[in-house]
Order: C-alpha cells, then sequence, then structure tokens
C-alpha cells in the first residue's frame, strides 16, 4: 500500500497525501504502481470531460481536458519535455546538453515543444466522437506512466553526479516494463477493442524510439527525459483515435 501511495505522491498533486510518510525504498519500488496512477487520472479526466462536453462545444472541452492532465502532475512531465527540447535540439555535445536540460530557464525549443505537443492533443482529442472520447482518455496518461516504466527499464541513468531518479534506478526490475506493457495492453483491449490494442502496440514502439533517441544524444534517461517520454506518448492513443476516424471516414 505504501510503494501505491508513494507513486501517487510523486505523479500526482493529489492534496490528500501530503500528510502520509513514505520512505526512500517505498519510492523507490513505486514504480510498478506508475500504470495504475494513470489509470486512475485517465477515469478523472474523462469524467471531468463527459461533465464538460455537455456545456462547451468539443474544441473547448479538449482544451479543458488536456489542461486537467498536464495540471494532475502539476506540469512536471510537461517542464521536462521543455527541458529536453531545449537540450536535444541545441546541437551541442552531451556535456552541455545535459547542462541546458539542468537550466531551470525556458528556452525557444522548450517553447515549441509545449505548444506543438499541446496543440497536437486538443486537435486529435476534438476530432474523436463523443463515444470514444472517454477510452482516449482513459489510455492517454495510462500510456504516458507506462512510459515512464519502460523509459526506466530500458536506459541507464546518464548523469554521474546522480539525482532523484537514482532512487528508481537502485529499485527497478526488468520484469516492470513487460507487466507495464501488458497492462497497457489488456486496459487498452478492454476499452476500445482492436484500436486501444493499436494504441498499446504504439505507445511501445515510441517509447522505444523515445529510449533509443535518448540513448545516442546522453547515453541513458534523466528526470527531464522521462518527463518527456511521458507527454509524447500521451499524444498516440490520441492520435490512434484521430486516425482510426479519418480511415472509417475514408472507408
Amino acid at each position: 500500500m505504501k510503494r501505491f501511495v508513494a507513486a501517487l505522491q510523486f505523479l500526482t498533486v493529489c492534496p490528500c497525501l501530503a500528510d502520509i510518510r513514505c520512505s526512500e525504498h517505498d519510492l523507490g519500488r513505486s514504480v510498478p504502481f506508475f500504470p495504475a496512477v494513470g489509470l486512475l487520472i485517465g477515469a478523472a479526466v474523462g469524467l471531468l470531460d463527459r461533465a464538460a462536453i455537455h456545456f462547451f462545444p468539443p474544441l473547448l472541452a479538449s482544451v479543458i481536458a488536456v489542461v486537467a492532465l498536464i495540471g494532475a502532475s502539476g506540469g512536471l512531465h510537461m517542464d521536462g519535455l521543455a527541458d529536453t527540447a531545449d537540450g536535444f535540439f541545441s546541437s551541442r555535445p552531451r556535456e552541455r546538453i545535459l547542462e541546458i536540460m539542468k537550466d531551470s530557464h525556458i528556452g525557444a525549443m522548450g517553447v515549441i515543444g509545449i505548444v506543438c505537443v499541446f496543440c497536437l492533443k486538443v486537435a486529435a482529442l476534438a476530432s474523436i466522437p463523443l463515444p470514444l472520447r472517454f477510452p482516449v482518455l482513459l489510455l492517454m496518461p495510462l500510456a504516458g506512466r507506462c512510459a515512464l516504466v519502460m523509459h526506466l527499464a530500458a536506459l541507464p541513468y546518464a548523469r554521474a553526479e546522480g539525482g532523484i531518479c537514482t532512487v528508481f534506478v537502485k529499485h527497478r526490475l526488468k520484469q516492470d516494463s513487460l507487466l507495464a506493457a501488458t497492462f497497457l495492453a489488456l486496459v487498452g483491449w478492454a476499452a476500445a477493442g482492436p484500436m486501444g490494442l493499436a494504441a498499446a502496440g504504439l505507445t511501445v514502439a515510441a517509447t522505444l524510439v523515445l529510449s533509443l533517441w535518448c540513448w545516442r544524444k546522453i547515453g541513458g534517461f534523466t528526470g527531464d527525459t522521462l518527463g518527456a517520454a511521458c507527454e509524447l506518448t500521451e499524444l498516440v492513443p490520441a492520435l490512434v483515435g484521430a486516425a482510426c476516424l479519418c480511415a472509417k471516414g475514408g472507408s
């Protein structure tokens, strides 16, 4: 139970958990519970969207849903996306990239990354019909948190001086990645059938591609690349849902 609470405390801004104390060991072994936290976030945002869609047009309701997805983590993952974009697109050597990512200031590439991902999520979600919106919103944060588990399992930690993510490196298990991918596939199939299964498969593929990119750029992962992986893979279910709609319309 403590490990699940630690995962909630780390991945969300849930105020009701602030007084529950979890040890470093609890946090380190909380990784297998990341997908469950993602599923809870998806269910909450999906219900919010169900209410919003009755009062607002789809585009505005989609903006509200995406803002809620970002707000669930206090913008932690979007901040990681911005830092990763600033570093990776700087055309600098590995050591300088890591320095740029550690800088708290946001650059042009970071702003562009945030705007592009936000707009893509909103546009994709707004194009999805009402019956599919809840399954897609359920899968988006689930895909992102499963990507965290897989990203952690696939790469070494890139910073020699250590950091907050070292607590996960100490306790991570390779099978956590397989369990996360299996959980994503099962929930995807239960929530949206073949579309959900396709979203799960493409999420795994996207995570592997992002992990390979991180390996080539900085030799591993950081907290920022974890955030970037989460935000980018959240896009996958929304894009798959929008693509399926276009395919049906074309046929």
